[in-house]
C-alpha cells in the first residue's frame, strides 16, 4: 500500500495566541490564516498539526486530543519545558496552557494549548500500567490506596485536581495513619498544590509536613517523594 499521512486538526479559537505557544515548544509555522476563516498548520520534526477556526477554549483540554508516539519522551518534555519558561517566565503546569510533569519513570506527558487541545506524548514502549488487583489492595493501608489512586490521576491520567481531592480525602479521613504514610501523602499534595498554583494549600502542607516525627531511615527511604513539592518548584520557576 501506499504510504498515509494523518494530520491531526484541532479547533483553534485563539490564533495568535496558539501560533505564539507552539512556537515557543519549538513548531515551526508553515501556513497562517486567519481570513476568511481562520487555519494554521505547524510543524515539528516529522509531525504535522493543523488548526481550524472554531470553538471556544476548554479549561479541561478537551477540545481535540492527539497521542503523540515517540522513541523517548524525555529530550520533548525537556526542550518544551526550557521553552514555555523562556516564553512565558515560569512552566504553566495549571490553566490554559500547561504542561504536566514528568517524573522519574514515567513515559508519558500532556501538553494543553490556549484554546485546550491536549496533545499527550507517550514512549512506544511504555510500559503497561497495572493497577492492584483485588488480593494487593485488600493488603494496602487506606493512605497506601489513596496514593495508588491520586498517583494514577496525577501520571497517568493528568487529572491533578482530582487526585489532590482523594488525597484530602485520605488526609482528613485518616488523623491516626502512621506518621511516614500521613508524610507521603501530605509530600504528594504538596508538590500537586505548587503544581497547581495554591500556595496556600502548599505553605500549610508543608508546614505540618514539617512536624511529622520521621526515622532517618524513613527520609531517606523516600527522600525523592519528600522533596518533591521543592524540586517542582526550583524546575518551573
Amino acid at each position: 500500500m501506499a504510504e498515509v499521512t494523518a494530520i491531526p486538526v484541532f479547533p483553534c479559537a485563539l490564533p495568535d495566541e496558539t501560533l505564539e505557544f507552539y512556537q515557543a515548544l519549538g513548531f515551526e509555522v508553515t501556513h497562517r490564516q486567519v481570513k476568511p476563516y481562520i487555519y494554521l498548520a505547524m510543524r515539528l520534526g516529522g509531525f504535522n498539526l493543523h488548526f481550524h477556526g472554531g470553538g471556544k477554549p476548554d479549561p479541561k483540554g478537551n477540545a481535540g486530543i492527539c497521542l503523540v508516539m515517540v522513541e523517548e519522551v524525555e529530550p520533548y518534555h525537556q526542550s518544551f519545558f526550557k521553552g514555555l519558561k523562556g516564553k512565558y517566565g515560569r512552566v504553566p503546569t495549571s490553566g490554559l496552557p500547561r504542561i504536566t510533569r514528568l517524573k522519574p519513570g514515567q513515559c508519558r506527558f500532556t501538553v494543553v494549548d490556549p484554546g485546550g487541545n491536549s496533545m499527550i506524548y507517550i514512549a512506544r514502549e511504555e510500559p503497561k500500567y497495572e493497577y492492584p488487583d483485588k488480593e494487593k489492595w485488600s493488603k494496602l493501608s487506606p493512605m497506601e490506596r489513596a496514593l495508588e489512586t491520586a498517583t494514577n490521576f496525577r501520571d497517568m491520567r493528568g487529572m491533578d485536581a482530582a487526585a489532590a481531592k482523594v488525597l484530602d480525602l485520605a488526609l482528613a479521613k485518616n488523623p491516626e495513619a502512621a506518621p511516614v504514610e500521613r508524610a507521603r501523602v501530605l509530600a504528594a499534595r504538596a508538590e500537586l498544590a505548587v503544581a497547581m498554583g495554591d500556595e496556600a494549600c502548599a505553605r500549610s502542607t508543608r508546614a505540618e509536613l514539617g512536624r511529622l516525627a520521621l526515622s532517618d531511615e524513613d527520609r531517606v527511604r523516600y527522600q525523592c517523594e519528600l522533596q518533591a513539592a521543592d524540586e517542582l518548584e526550583r524546575t518551573i520557576g
